[in-house]
């Protein structure tokens, strides 16, 4: 990327650390920063509640849905506004008419974020759960999956799941998939109609960089026409006017997850346009590269690196990873550990530099 320093100059943090945790918060833009504000003191000096404060909150919603559809390879009309991929997920658990006669399959390296909300439906539903090895998802689909709940990327691994094997599967059984794209969108190329998937859910605070409580949910339009949202809002009717007669908006626009703060969506935006502005083909082709290579570097260096696929995420193994995440922040890095797996995590961005990432390999100890 030949302006690589102008993107990095974009994100004030890199100046003082290698932040390397998109995985879990982006970095933020400057952008974002200053069209938040922008908001806030538009509320600040005309107040709120009036017609004109309502269009903008509108205007603002609409605009971060048209920016996010691109990314996702799907129409604006399929994208729903959540807070958190996990809103994402159980929007569609709590939608799904999911009964003692189904099965869910899932992977053993999923994210809290989407077993919990597994756990919670399962408690109220009565279907079954069953797991199976990541990289044995599409061979796992079963007579009686009715849905499959699993990562895009893996937030353990960083392995990518095979997105059309998994939906040729599923359609065979007559079963919907649910991709938890927390690890994807932003970080590496995604395209909903070529994964197949009837469902993606998604961050906006990892890898498009915006602000804590900002995520995505696609919905197949079809689907969407014939699943009523389990926590209905005032903007989720076409009709305020008949809500007991819950006349929807057409679209996944009725999943969206409330009326959200000008400030909070206008920062969305700008996280999103300052990475557009560096050419998102570019930006989902360099965060790739550069953690392979660091991947590449590591396991040279005698490190166990966990197997992988083309991704962003780079693990390997530590005696003490909690205590290893503590001693490489010392020195100026910002990766985490996962709980339980004795691994540390690198999340390699598109504004990551070959000499931060050539550091942390010399000071990177093996298990």
């Amino acid at each position: 990327m030949a302006d690589l320093a102008a993107l990095r100059a974009e994100y004030p943090v890199l100046a003082a650390k290698a932040y390397l945790n998109a995985g879990t918060q982006g970095p933020i833009p400057r952008r974002a920063v200053s069209a938040g504000q922008h908001e806030l003191e538009a509320e600040l000096r005309d107040g709120r509640g009036t017609r004109r404060s309502f269009e903008a909150i509108g205007g603002l919603m609409e605009r971060l849905r048209a920016a996010v559809a691109p990314l996702l390879g799907c129409d604006g009309a399929e994208v729903a506004l959540t807070r958190s991929t996990t809103d994402g997920v159980n929007t569609v658990l709590g939608a799904l008419d999911l009964g003692a006669d189904d099965e869910v399959l899932t992977s053993d390296e999923e994210h809290p974020g989407l077993l919990a909300p597994l756990a919670a439906a399962r408690a109220r539903r009565s279907f079954s759960v069953r797991t199976v090895p990541f990289e044995h998802l599409v061979e796992g689909v079963g007579e009686r999956t009715s849905l499959v709940a699993c990562s895009h990327v893996s937030w353990v691994s960083g392995r990518v799941v095979d997105g059309a094997g998994l939906a040729a599967a599923a359609r065979q059984r007559g079963a919907l998939v649910l991709l938890d794209g927390a690890q994807g969108l932003g970080a590496v190329p995604v395209d909903v109609r070529t994964l197949g998937c009837d469902f993606y859910a998604a961050a906006g605070q990892k890898w498009l960089c915006g602000p804590d409580g900002s995520g995505y949910l696609y919905a197949r339009a079809d689907l969407c026409e014939r699943l009523i949202p389990a926590w209905p809002s005032f903007l989720s009717l076409s009709d305020p006017g008949r809500p007991s007669e819950l006349p929807l908006r057409p679209g996944a626009a009725r999943f969206d997850l409330g009326v959200f703060a000008r400030s909070q969506t206008a920062a969305s935006l700008g996280a999103i346009e300052t990475l557009g502005e560096a050419g998102w083909e570019r930006v989902l082709r360099r965060g790739p590269d550069q953690a392979a290579r660091l991947a590449e570097a590591l396991a040279d260096r005698g490190l166990e690196v966990a197997d992988r696929g083309s991704s962003t995420l780079v693990s390997w193994a530590a005696g003490d990873a909690a205590a290893e995440v503590e001693r490489l922040a010392a020195a100026g890095f910002v990766v985490r550990d996962l709980p339980g797996r004795g691994l540390v995590r690198a999340s390699v961005g598109a504004w990551s530099s070959e000499e931060e990432l050539d550091r942390l390999v010399e000071l990177a100890a093996p298990a």
